[in-house]
């Protein structure tokens, strides 16, 4: 990474951890959503003093969130490099949110190990670690060895390559939820659970209202952050929003004795264990290959590959397995910023929103309250879909 790029990326982790004066006047402002991002965005707009409503249709993180891997991290599928440095500053909004916060949030830091058997996906793990040093994210090939220290209790089996990326973690997301809201409701925001969303009053081309099945919540601003719902609130106010299907089964394990310190990412099964000791596993994070969600189906995966990789896995039992609907926009690329024509709807949408959104929910904040572009979402606005 060029030494320009890394005091950006640092700045901008400054400034992430600065809140700015309150907002004059004070802008009403309706947080549809409740899931991972919402949260995030409610809480920085409370905190400069916004009139801040967040309605959720069923209860806090409820969504896609609550069947999230919410793995913390900017590794190799982050590309290009300005979607990488997004990645970046979401992973430093993390770390800033978690001192401010002293302790609060269920985050566990630590990294990820990552390895293959097969030698053709060896050679590609090794150009991608080579591409990450270079960006100057913290990532390097270990071996054998070093991978059985890292993870003792892990099974590897033949490692034809492997890395170790020390910078990241993951999050219980649902309990960063109820944190974020809990601080978000300190500063003034309201929370409505149980109102969905039924329709925008747009008397004269502006907001004047979001209608909702518990009545109507005057807003100037609609913040939609409500994940795989986001086109059909949208479309209230004829804006299109281009998403696809992206499938995710998670299997959760009950409570258990530490096991793994970090994400684990084996061949076959991912892994980490929760700060409640729940370990939660899956087979990928580009959509899985299956739709299966039956608990059966999640006793087979764990006595099977996850087992194969973590021994302990085949005693242990199975509390649920999800099947999440990933928020992905139709190019994979988050859609965050206002819509075109509009000051008065801003989207938040994205996969890795686990990653993205402590920076989302401030620059959120920035370009709301100050009418400030926050230039590392230049590239993610609605209008590239040509809408």
């Amino acid at each position: 990474m060029h030494r320009r790029h890394l005091l950006q990326l640092f700045a901008g982790a400054v400034v992430a951890g600065i809140a700015r004066p309150r907002a004059q006047p004070r802008e009403r402002i309706v947080v549809a959503g409740a899931g991972i991002v919402g949260a995030h965005a409610a809480f920085q707009l409370a905190r400069r003093g916004a009139d801040v409503t967040v309605i959720e249709r069923d209860r806090p993180g409820a969504g896609a969130t609550s069947k999230s891997f919410a793995w913390i991290n900017a590794t190799f599928s982050k590309r290009p490099w300005a979607y990488y440095y997004l990645n970046r500053l979401g992973m430093q909004g993390w770390r800033h949110l978690d001192a401010e916060l002293k302790g609060a949030l269920p985050v566990r830091w630590g990294g990820s190990v990552e390895w293959y058997a097969d030698e053709a996906r060896a050679r590609e793990l090794r150009q991608e670690v080579k591409q990450h040093a270079e960006w100057g994210y913290p990532v390097s090939l270990i071996d054998p060895a070093r991978l059985q220290a890292l993870e003792p209790h892990v099974h590897s089996g033949s490692v034809a390559g492997a890395a170790y990326s020390e910078d990241e973690g993951h999050v219980d997301p649902v309990g960063a939820v109820d944190v974020l809201l809990a601080a978000a409701v300190r500063s003034g925001a309201r929370l409505m659970t149980g109102a969905a969303v039924t329709g925008l009053d747009l008397r004269n081309g502006r907001l004047r209202a979001v209608r909702t099945s518990q009545g109507d919540v005057e807003a100037d601003v609609i913040v939609v952050a409500c994940g795989t719902d986001t086109p059909r609130i949208a479309a209230m106010a004829n804006v299109q929003v281009p998403l696809k299907d992206s499938p995710g089964v998670l299997v959760h394990t009950t409570p258990l004795r530490p096991l793994v310190s970090r994400v684990v990412l084996a061949p076959g099964a991912h892994m980490k264990q929760k700060p409640d000791g729940r370990i939660v596993t899956g087979v990928g994070f580009g959509g899985t290959p299956t739709r299966d969600s039956s608990l059966e189906a999640g006793e087979r995966f764990l006595r099977g590959a996850a087992a194969g990789v973590l021994p302990q896995l085949a005693d242990a039992a199975v509390e649920r397995v999800t099947l999440g609907w990933r928020p992905l926009p139709k190019d994979d690329y988050p859609i965050v910023g206002f819509a075109p024509g509009r000051r008065d709807m801003y989207l938040a949408v994205m996969h890795s929103g686990v990653t993205l959104s402590p920076f989302v929910g401030r620059a959120a904040a920035v370009e709301i309250l100050d009418s400030v572009a926050v230039a590392p979402l230049e590239p993610y606005r609605l209008a590239r879909f040509g809408n």
